[in-house]
């Protein structure tokens, strides 16, 4: 379950920019968005010593492990974010773009607890890293 603006944000986000991503660096469509753990989960923000609770515990977050192309090739966050060129431009291109579309994107570029996803949410803190 997530929220309504947040499973809007999501639908937006793979339409204008996870398919042409894909259809420009791989020539084909995604076939399936690899979530990982549940969007829901009741929980503190990992790392923080203020006990906030994290945008999962509003089902209002999101965190993608990777993506399946039509041809069945899954790229995952955890090995393309410093893989294979292509794989990094495609995944730099999806985290990129959703920036316009989430308050805040996390990618392995921000710290060792995003190093195997992107994580996007649609709550207070801005942030595209």
């Amino acid at each position: 379950a997530s929220s309504c603006a947040a499973a809007a944000a999501l639908v937006l986000w793979e339409r204008d920019v996870v398919r042409p991503a894909a259809m420009r660096r791989y020539g084909q469509d995604v076939a399936r968005i690899e979530l990982a753990a549940p969007s829901y989960q009741c929980r503190r923000i990992a790392g923080r010593g203020d006990r906030r609770l994290s945008e999962h515990a509003h089902a209002n977050a999101v965190d993608i492990q990777g993506f399946t192309l039509a041809n069945g090739r899954t790229v995952t966050v955890a090995e393309g974010w410093r893989g294979a060129q292509r794989d990094r431009l495609f995944l730099r291109d999806v985290r990129d773009g959703a920036c316009d579309y989430f308050q805040a994107v996390l990618s392995p570029d921000y710290n060792r607890a995003h190093r195997d996803h992107l994580h996007f949410d649609r709550g207070r803190d801005d942030m595209c890293r």
